[in-house]
């Protein structure tokens, strides 16, 4: 059996979209996933070690990229990173948003 893909997956501040995220997508047995915030107040702040860790990178906005880059641009290097563009008007779990991480992310992932 092959090694499940390592994706993280990051939002602002670690409380809707990258959970909902690692919750739908962290039930798939070909994926190992983990999920943090890029701000400084975030649930749970992006580490380095999970950059270090992840082989494919899902940030929510275009704004998470660019800091995402601006903060960690030398430890991004070889590191595969979408952007999802789905905008902070979702609660946690809300259908609406499963449907469009399922259509977005699942492509990618399969």
């Amino acid at each position: 059996m092959s090694t499940p893909r390592r994706v993280l997956f990051l939002c602002s501040r670690h409380k809707l979209r990258s959970p909902t995220a690692a919750a739908v997508f962290g039930t798939w047995p070909t994926l190992d996933v983990d999920s943090a915030g890029l701000a400084d107040d975030a649930e749970t702040p992006l580490s380095a070690d999970q950059l270090e860790w992840a082989e494919l990178i899902v940030v929510m906005e275009a704004a998470h990229r660019r800091r995402l880059q601006a903060r960690h641009g030398a430890r991004l290097r070889g590191k595969r990173i979408v952007c999802l563009d789905i905008p902070d008007r979702y609660e946690f779990m809300q259908p609406e948003l499963v449907e469009l991480l399922m259509k977005k992310v699942g492509p990618l992932l399969r």
